[in-house]
C-alpha cells in the first residue's frame, strides 16, 4: 500500500521535472540567439540614460570584466523576461490536471492577461518612466558635479524599475484572483480604496529607488489599475458563486439517492 501511495508523488515530480527542463531549454535557445546582440541590447537599456547625460559625459565600467559580463548579464535576464510566456504555459500544463473544468476557462485567460500586463508594465517604465526620471535626475546634478554612472550599477537600477513596473501592473490579476476566490468582494474593495491608495505609495517607496519621483511614477499606475481590477472582479464575482450553487447542489442529490433507496 506504501508503494501504491508513491507512485503519484513519483509521477507528479516527473512532470515537475519535465515542465522545468522545458522552460530551462527555452531560456537557453532563447539567450543563444540574443548573445550575439548582447552590446545592442544593452545599449538600447541604456539609451534612455544615454539621451539625457550632459554633452561630453558618458558611462562607465570601474570593473575590469564589467564591459564583458554586464551586457551578457542583461542578455540572460532579457531571455527570461522573453521566455516568460513560455514559462507560464509550461505552469499552466502542471497544474491544469488537477482544476476542474470551470477553473482551466478562467486561469488560461488570467496567464494570457497576466503575461501581457507584465510586458506593459515594463514599457511603461522604459517609455514613460525612464526618460522623466533621468531627465529629472541629470537636471537637479549639483554645480561642478560630471555625471559618470557605472554600467553594472544602472543595471541593477532598471532591472529593480522593470520588475517593479512589471509585478505592480499584475494587480488587476490579483484581484479577479482574491474576487473570484471569495476572499473578498469588489465593493468591499471600494471601501477600502483610501487604504487602497496609501497602500500603493507604501509600494512604491519599497520597490523603487529611494526617491519621489519613481515612487509616484509607480503608485499612480498601481491606483488606476485597482480600479480597473475592481471594475472587471464583479463579473467573475457572479461566476463562482454560481459554480459554488452548482456543487452543493450535485453534493445535496448525491447525498438524498442512498435515502431514497
Amino acid at each position: 500500500m506504501a508503494v501504491d501511495d508513491t507512485q503519484p508523488l513519483i509521477s507528479h515530480l516527473i512532470e515537475l521535472r519535465k515542465r522545468l527542463l522545458n522552460s530551462i531549454i527555452c531560456i537557453l535557445v532563447v539567450f543563444l540567439a540574443l548573445v550575439y546582440f548582447s552590446n545592442d541590447i544593452y545599449h538600447l537599456i541604456a539609451s534612455p540614460l544615454i539621451k539625457q547625460l550632459p554633452q561630453g559625459a558618458s558611462m562607465i565600467a570601474t570593473d575590469v570584466a564589467s564591459p564583458f559580463f554586464t551586457p551578457i548579464k542583461l542578455t540572460m535576464m532579457v531571455s527570461v523576461f522573453v521566455s516568460a510566456p513560455m514559462i507560464l504555459y509550461q505552469i499552466w500544463a502542471f497544474v491544469a490536471p488537477a482544476l476542474y473544468k470551470h477553473e482551466r476557462r478562467l486561469l488560461m485567460p488570467l496567464l494570457v492577461s497576466s503575461s501581457f500586463l507584465f510586458y506593459l508594465g515594463m514599457a511603461f517604465a522604459y517609455f514613460i518612466v525612464f526618460p522623466l526620471a533621468f531627465g529629472f535626475f541629470a537636471k537637479t546634478a549639483p554645480i561642478g558635479v560630471t555625471i559618470a554612472t557605472d554600467i553594472n550599477n544602472y543595471l541593477d537600477f532598471v532591472m529593480a524599475l522593470f520588475m517593479a513596473f512589471g509585478v505592480s501592473f499584475e494587480v488587476p490579476v490579483a484581484i479577479i484572483l482574491l474576487c473570484w476566490s471569495g476572499v473578498t468582494t469588489p465593493a468591499e474593495l471600494k471601501q477600502k480604496r483610501p487604504y487602497v491608495i496609501v497602500g500603493a505609495f507604501v509600494v512604491g517607496m519599497l520597490l523603487t529607488p529611494p526617491d519621489v519621483f519613481s515612487q509616484t511614477l509607480l503608485a499612480i499606475p498601481m491606483c488606476i489599475l485597482f480600479e480597473i481590477g475592481v471594475f472587471f472582479a464583479r463579473f467573475y464575482v457572479g461566476k463562482r458563486r454560481s459554480r459554488d450553487e452548482e456543487d452543493e447542489g450535485s453534493e445535496e442529490d448525491t447525498d438524498e439517492q442512498p435515502k431514497q433507496g
